[in-house]
């Protein structure tokens, strides 16, 4: 609950944010960031794939009930992350020249610039890379109020960031940049600070018996295989920017770059299920519970879909209208992207939690490479579509269509490494999400064709979310999980009762 209002909340900010600074930089300007920032995230995968380990082996630890050896979990995952930010610096700022010069199409006159965003966006990627224990730390705790705390915090201070933004006279995109970077900086010092006062495996003593050469071994090989597993993620949708770049300009990479960060704050919606959820599944694993585990992963799968086709499907239908009000001036294709962008990652969720209980049984080396690396064959498909004169809208077809192979090949793989029953994840997962999800999108159509007026999604979209929420409750839960709900639900109200 505190992550999906944190979600909804920051969904608004950045939304508005956006449009502000888009105002504020500029077509070219705000495209320039989105490509400098998105080169540097191809290789900043790092930092989530570390989170994604370290937060394993804690939630591992606790579900075996290993107390004593999440201090020195926590102690060597520290190191790796301090040892490979500043080689991932050292590499980074090495490689500016020729990625400014060669690899980004960009203006003479704003090169000064762009090497200045391109050291304050390697700064602040070394930043995230140490706050990533910490935050994996609260996660594995479960402490998820005090995350969504923060991350609203941060969400506010893009908004008056913004604001401000567009009242200076400086260079913008350089300002812009320090500004995110001081962002950075307080998300920082938030998680360590309270991290260390809280838990006490994050209180390092700084002796010999602190560290471990078995488990830093176990930790890079786990951190290795995901960081492939990321890296193939993060290099489809950065290297895709990079094609369209090369092929149409930098203003064609502002249409990307917002569709992106439409998907970013749509996509908090399934993050804060897998935030809340993931801890569950490890912990299960680790207790030697494997059957629970995958019900876990079912259920994860399942709530992470329908939820984020609350609000995927009624965007699908409006997104013309809501870009129009959003940004004003639309950059051409924004609607498209968006629409094959949230679709593509709207049908991942249907298969999501066998992801992470692939991460739980620990065998993740096979699955990155029989998984991930589908993906990572995105960037020469559209390649070759551009290349033989496709337009955008078939690159993107190519983008949504090989999303869904990952999503069905994940299936099959699960059956032979972790004994998955295909025919019961597909009554009790798969079915039960898509009922509820076709009769909304089939609402939603007919709302659309119903009313015709301007700014009709003010109806139309909070009208589909309550169909929704019914067709949820029918036909995606069942009849233990609308029994735990009910009493749930009793539970709040007697202590709001109570506390009168």
């Amino acid at each position: 609950m505190a992550q999906y209002v944190r979600t909804v909340f920051n969904t608004v900010l950045a939304l508005y944010s956006t449009r502000l600074v888009l105002s504020a930089l500029g077509h070219y300007d705000y495209g320039l960031y989105a490509l400098i920032g998105g080169v540097i995230t191809m290789l900043g995968f790092i930092t989530n794939a570390m989170l994604v380990t370290t937060q394993r082996h804690l939630s591992f630890a606790h579900g075996s009930k290993e107390h004593d050896n999440t201090r020195k979990i926590f102690a060597n995952s520290l190191l790796l992350h301090i040892s490979f930010g500043l080689l991932l610096v050292v590499v980074l700022l090495s490689l500016s020249s020729p990625i400014i010069n060669s690899l980004l199409h960009i203006d003479l006159q704003r090169k000064s610039a762009a090497e200045i965003v391109y050291v304050l966006v390697v700064v602040s990627l070394f930043l995230t890379f140490i706050t990533a224990p910490y935050r994996a730390l609260f996660i594995a705790n479960e402490n998820i109020v005090y995350i969504s705390v923060i991350d609203v915090l941060d969400g506010v201070f893009k908004l008056l960031l913004a604001v401000w933004l567009c009242h200076i006279s400086w260079d913008r995109l350089q300002v812009y940049s320090w500004m995110m970077l001081g962002i950075v900086v307080f998300n920082m010092f938030a998680f360590a600070l309270y991290g260390t006062y809280k838990y006490r495996e994050s209180r390092i003593r700084f002796s010999q018996s602190e560290f471990s050469i078995s488990i830093i071994k176990d930790i890079t090989g786990f951190a290795g295989w995901t960081i492939y597993s990321m890296g193939c993620v993060i290099g489809r949708t950065q290297g895709v920017a990079v094609l369209l770049n090369r092929f149409f300009g930098a203003v064609v990479n502002s249409a990307y770059g917002i569709a992106n960060q439409v998907f970013s704050s749509i996509q908090f919606v399934a993050q804060a299920i897998q935030n809340a959820m993931s801890p569950q599944i490890f912990k299960a694993e680790g207790a030697g519970n494997h059957k629970q585990m995958l019900v876990l992963a079912g259920r994860l799968s399942r709530y992470s879909f329908i939820l984020m086709s609350m609000i995927t499907i009624p965007l699908l239908f409006e997104m013309n209208d809501i870009l129009s009000l959003w940004l004003g001036k639309v950059p051409q294709y924004t609607a498209d992207f968006c629409c094959f962008i949230l679709l593509a990652s709207l049908l991942d969720q249907l298969t999501i939690g066998l992801g992470v209980a692939n991460q739980a049984i620990g065998r993740i080396k096979n699955y990155s490479l029989a998984v991930n690396t589908i993906k990572l064959m995105t960037l020469p498909v559209v390649w070759l579509c551009l290349r033989n004169g496709s337009d955008i809208i078939a690159a993107m077809w190519c983008y949504l269509l090989i999303e869904v192979l990952c999503a069905i090949v994940r299936l099959p793989f699960l059956r032979k490494t972790a004994g998955l029953s295909i025919r019961s994840y597909v009554h009790d997962t798969l079915l039960k999400a898509l009922l509820p999800v076709c009769f909304n999108a089939l609402t939603t159509w007919l709302l659309t064709e119903i009313f015709s007026f301007p700014f009709r999604f003010f109806v139309s979209i909070p009208l589909s979310m309550a169909a929704s929420s019914g067709y949820i409750w029918l036909l995606g839960l069942n009849d233990n999980e609308r029994i735990l709900a009910k009493e749930y639900a009793k539970s709040i109200i007697l202590k709001y009762k109570t506390s009168k």
